[in-house]
């Protein structure tokens, strides 16, 4: 093989390094967004359970006083989160909006009743604990019903669980999507090499000895490909808090190491894994498929 071509090839594999870096990096930035949405199912499910609301609606003829002190009760339940008494003015004005403002004019007496929404905290809100809340909260005679979106309940719990799995199933994809970009550049890396592993053969070096140096130079390329989409990550990030910074009272940013260890992880097995596979192939070959 003349100069030439081996200045050809070196610089091939100099552009494959480069180009499955970045190719890398952007896969593993879309691994990490990813896991970001995973690790924060939870705090995304907590956050809409505890801003549902449950009205407690009392009878016709009971006062603001009265429900007050069933709200300062109430208040003190573990599983209560938040309590605030809507008084008939307010009902009124609610009412209003939506209907209009001369609705009450076919009543005698405003129809409003008083009623105490409630916030639960975020264990509470599945149905089964919901009926023992409801239980609870509609003890008192002054009570006339509890109201809350039992529907809404169901289909939260169950969509934030195929969310989850869609999540999961798109991360498979992309590492998958990954260990072909890192097969296909230390395929191209170790045949360039293909007769010095073949000499190393002969003279009885192992299996491990040969590929020391690629699983080395492949676990630095992961390494450097996920500190690539780390720095992307949290870039984007950063934007996000500054443009939307509500987003962050749903998001936490607290597991955000979970995810760069889930980055590096990526990063880094799945080299080494194709790495591993890709030379433990080629020092298999015998010397006429080398040649062939």
């Amino acid at each position: 093989m003349s100069r030439n071509e081996n200045k050809i090839i070196r610089r091939r594999i100099r552009n494959a390094y480069l180009s499955s870096v970045v190719s890398i990096s952007l896969v593993l930035l879309l691994v990490g967004v990813a896991a970001m949405l995973l690790v924060n199912t939870g705090s995304v499910s907590d956050w809409f359970k505890e801003h549902m609301e449950v009205s407690v609606i009392f009878k016709s003829d009971v006062q603001e006083p009265q429900a007050g002190k069933y709200m300062d009760e109430i208040a003190a339940k573990p599983f209560i989160s938040t309590a605030r008494l809507i008084s008939r003015q307010q009902g009124e004005e609610e009412m209003r909006t939506m209907l209009g403002d001369d609705f009450l004019s076919v009543f005698t007496t405003s129809p409003i009743p008083v009623s105490v929404n409630v916030t639960l905290r975020a264990d509470y809100v599945s149905s089964d604990s919901l009926k023992v809340v409801e239980k609870i909260l509609s003890a008192d005679p002054a009570v006339e019903e509890v109201v809350y979106q039992k529907s809404l309940v169901e289909k939260l719990n169950a969509n934030l669980r195929k969310i989850s799995l869609v999540i999961a199933v798109f991360i498979v994809l992309l590492l998958i999507i990954s260990f072909a970009l890192i097969s296909n550049t230390m395929r191209l890396s170790a045949y360039d090499k293909r007769f010095s592993i073949h000499t190393m053969k002969l003279v009885g070096a192992t299996k491990g000895f040969i590929r020391g140096p690629f699983l080395v130079r492949s676990v630095l390329m992961g390494l450097f490909a996920a500190m690539l989409a780390i720095l992307m990550l949290v870039g984007i990030l950063f934007f996000i808090r500054a443009q939307f910074p509500q987003m962050f009272e749903i998001f936490r940013l607290d597991l955000l190491l979970v995810v760069v260890g889930i980055v590096i992880a990526a990063g880094v097995v799945i080299c080494f894994l194709s790495t591993w596979i890709v030379v433990g192939r080629l020092v298999s070959l015998s010397k006429d498929e080398l040649y062939s």
